[in-house]
């Protein structure tokens, strides 16, 4: 007389369920990472009580040494409007203007009328107060 179970459990493990959920969590990690794309150059932002995020395009830095950067490639003040309208062709117009607080203001200015006028929105980069 051979007595066996009805009901066998079954050993094996299903990881379809675990390679989803890690999936998912890689394309969040991967989506958000893109939203904040420091700049690779050293400036010291001015402070503000309100800092929002804006999604980045074209970043322009001024140095405390009145260098000029168009996404981390060094141009001359007098290459910025061509260099910038490289820049901008084909994407969205949004320039982020990385400027450090020892730069006198016509610097700023500058930049961002010549951004203006190849008709992209200008945001300065700013650093939250404590």
């Amino acid at each position: 007389m051979a007595l066996q179970s009805k009901h066998k459990v079954d050993t094996s493990f299903s990881m379809s369920s675990m390679t989803d959920i890690i999936f998912l969590l890689l394309i969040f990690f991967m989506l958000t990472s893109t939203f904040i794309t420091p700049s690779g150059l050293p400036v010291n932002l001015p402070s503000s009580k309100s800092s929002t995020i804006v999604m980045q395009r074209v970043s322009v830095t001024i140095t405390p040494d009145r260098r000029f950067y168009i996404n981390d490639k060094r141009v001359t003040r007098d290459l910025i409007e061509i260099e910038l309208a490289k820049a901008l062709q084909g994407k969205e117009g949004v320039v982020v203007l990385h400027v450090d607080k020892s730069v006198p203001v016509e610097y700023l200015v500058d930049v961002a009328s010549i951004a203006t006028s190849l008709k992209a929105k200008v945001s300065i980069a700013t650093k939250p107060t404590k």
